[in-house]
């Protein structure tokens, strides 16, 4: 049974999504402010957050960037009662994969966190063959080997653990690899977000990855800035 905490202040909102959960045959935690769902987060194991931005004792910015910091790499909704784009671009940058407008429909948040816990849900493969899983749609650039199909990455023959988002993004670019790419072709398809203006949810993510895969990211070899454009994913120079 998947496991789901919703963060709200607001009893009736974690009373109605509770219920719809539930009635899923998801198993529902809550919480009533920020400290108690960070803590409940950092304890526990869950499939999926959904988490208020405007909470007390800590607030939901605060919560989300804390749990990425602390490596926690469980998929984030964010909610947010202000239909104002800054609120849901700072929660993108923070590391959040999704966001809804409060007043919201029950049936559309679950249907965002059944797609995005479907993307990241190893897919089985057909053959028992060791050799045929190993092989399974595999992604070789470099040390990186990305399995689309278990949601896994390898760098230089160890695991490394992403976000949902964070894996979205490098399955992209390694699918098109030497192509250089723009910050809005990367935003609009990574998180299918349309705005004009300048935002560094790309920037952010990509930091992040380089973090995970590069030796020396201030000297990055996969994943480098084409100025006043983009990025471009790159073999590594031998």
């Amino acid at each position: 049974m998947k496991k789901v905490l919703i963060v709200d202040d607001e009893q009736s909102i974690l009373t109605l999504l509770a219920f719809n959960l539930e009635k899923e045959g998801y198993q529902v935690q809550t919480a009533l402010d920020g400290l108690t769902g960070y803590s409940l987060a950092l304890a526990n194991t869950y499939d999926f957050i959904i988490l208020d931005l405007m909470l007390p004792s800590m607030d939901g910015m605060e919560v989300c960037k804390k749990l990425r910091q602390e490596k926690n790499n469980t998929p984030i909704m964010i909610l947010t009662a202000k239909d104002d784009e800054l609120d849901k671009i700072i929660g993108l940058e923070l590391g959040a994969d999704d966001y809804m407008t409060k007043p919201f429909s029950p049936r559309e948040v679950l249907a965002r966190m059944k797609a995005i816990m479907r993307r990241i849900q190893p897919h089985p493969v057909k053959s028992d063959s060791v050799e045929d899983i190993e092989n399974n749609e595999k992604i070789e650039v470099g040390e990186i080997c990305i399995f689309p199909d278990q949601y896994k990455v390898m760098v230089r023959n160890q695991p490394i653990e992403v976000t949902p988002k964070e894996f979205e993004l490098l399955l992209y670019m390694a699918k098109r690899i030497n192509r250089i790419l723009s910050r809005e072709q990367l935003l609009n398809a990574i998180w299918n977000f349309d705005y004009t203006g300048e935002t560094r949810i790309v920037d952010v993510h990509i930091s992040h990855l380089r973090e995970k895969i590069e030796i020396d990211t201030k000297n990055p070899v996969y994943i480098r800035t084409v100025r006043g454009f983009g990025y471009k994913f790159e073999v590594p120079k031998t």
